[in-house]
């Protein structure tokens, strides 16, 4: 078994009858990064190999811990990970190492995984492209100048060169979604509330942004999401869903899709973007679902309207205590919190009000659909040089995240939603869907998802590194 390429559910399976040692596969993973990081760039912090070794080998020596227990895993930089510089991307925090971990590095801990570092992301997570300060960029694997997408970048590439079988992201505005769209893996939004945020600050008001899980087939997402989900009991709107691994693919026979490819022209795609996802979705009709093309359903300039005031008075929240810092900031994040700190309480209301209708209108497109589905991206990876795109085929953006609108109808919702591959386009760049459903879904998004994997292998086409 090539250790840097098995799936995650072998390896735990190898670890757990004991037939792979946690020792041999720190090794092999160690190898792998010295191989290819630093043409990629994307772990970052990566812990002492010596100390390494030695806890891999503990992990050999004791019972097992958890579902994890002796996996390796870089987790994202805007999680507090104990002992390991976690700098989010700032020159604000580039010598901070915390002391305690957030609670998403605390659930991996406890279910047996071995934190071996960090995966790079933006500024403050901050565009769907991963460079920063501290660290510099993140290379698509597939080409080398271009974008790997982001905030959750590093992992989606990491997991991508074989230099992790899981990793864990966060998505407020398609950030496990494009950086899997980008580079030929899945990333997994779960339905807002699953998964817990930090038990700090606001816990009520500002339900964007979800942490989830990244990994190359659905059955792999759905072990990490176990492990990820469930309530805090310091975070009053978490929730509990059943677990959903083993994640097995489902009958797709009379399901029903809805394809909404570009919402009626709101969404502008570069060239040869719509076409190819529309034809990733012949893989569910000739499993027996029925896809059928949509009329847009709802305004898209009102969920826009609704999405950037809502997502600048949530970033605003987090950037205002640094505001003496601010001229350290990138333009972006000094445009978000510019913008959140002016909103009156009335104009956050009137957001909400149209967000609420929203999501009326998509439950009644759910009463049909076991499914919609929308491309993860509008554009293919710019060059890695560029902070972000300005124009699709002509069209100005006239923001800084303008170009990635096409997520904002999940995330307005808090809806789950699996980032899937679609192929490939003429330039050999990857491309990626959004399939979502209604809140509490999860499980059958992944089943779906499962059989769409069964039948299209993606992420077997690897990079050449």
């Amino acid at each position: 078994m090539d250790l840097t390429r098995a799936s995650a559910k072998d390896t735990l399976d190898g670890l757990s009858n004991r037939q792979l040692s946690a020792a041999d596969l720190m090794r092999a993973t160690l190898d792998r990064i010295s191989e290819v990081n630093a043409q990629v760039n994307a772990i970052v912090a990566l812990r002492n190999e010596e100390d390494l070794m030695a806890e891999a080998q503990k992990a050999d020596a004791a019972p097992a811990r958890g579902p994890l227990h002796g996996l390796p895993i870089a987790v994202k930089d805007l999680v507090n990970v104990a002992g390991i510089a976690s700098t989010q991307g700032s020159l604000i925090f580039k010598d901070y190492i915390p002391q305690a971990d957030d609670l998403l590095a605390a659930r991996l801990r406890a279910a047996g995984a071995i934190l071996i570092g960090k995966t790079n992301t933006p500024e403050f997570g901050l565009g769907s492209h991963t460079f920063n300060p501290v660290y510099g960029a993140t290379c698509n694997p597939y080409d080398s100048a271009r974008s790997c997408g982001g905030s959750s970048g590093g992992a989606a590439v990491a997991l991508a060169t074989g230099m992790l079988a899981l990793a864990d992201g966060s998505d407020m505005m398609g950030s496990l979604r494009n950086p899997a769209a980008w580079n030929n893996v899945y990333g997994f939004r779960p339905s807002w509330g699953r998964v817990p945020s930090e038990p700090a600050g606001d816990s009520y008001l500002h339900q964007l942004s979800t942490l989830g899980p990244m990994a190359r087939s659905p059955e792999d997402i759905g072990i990490l999401l176990d492990v990820l989900s469930g309530p805090d009991p310091r975070v009053p709107l978490s929730v509990d869903h059943p677990k959903v691994s083993p994640v097995h693919a489902a009958d797709l026979t009379d399901m029903r899709i809805g394809w909404l490819g570009d919402w009626g022209g709101a969404f502008p795609c570069e060239a040869g973007i719509l076409k190819l996802c529309r034809d990733a979705l012949d893989a569910f009709e000739g499993c027996g679902a029925r896809v059928d093309t949509l009329a847009p359903p709802f305004d898209a300039e009102l969920i826009w309207e609704s999405w950037i005031t809502l997502r600048s008075w949530s970033v605003a929240t987090g950037l205002e205590p640094l505001a003496e810092h601010e001229g350290v900031f990138k333009d972006t994040a000094r445009w978000e919190l510019e913008r959140g700190l002016a909103f009156s309480a009335m104009d956050v209301h009137r957001a909400s009000v149209i967000r609420s209708d929203w999501y009326r209108r998509a439950a009644e497109l759910f009463v049909d659909y076991d499914a919609l589905v929308l491309p993860a991206a509008q554009v293919w990876p710019f060059e890695i040089e560029k902070p972000y795109p300005t124009e699709i085929e002509g069209q100005g953006m006239d923001t800084y995240h303008r170009w990635m609108q096409v997520v904002t109808p999940v995330s307005l919702l808090g809806l789950p939603c699996l980032g899937a591959p679609a192929g490939f386009g003429a330039a050999g760049l990857p491309m990626g869907l959004q399939i979502f459903g209604p809140r509490g879904s999860d499980a059958r998004m992944l089943s779906m998802g499962a059989a769409y994997h069964a039948e299209t292998q993606w992420p077997q086409k690897r990079p050449a590194l």
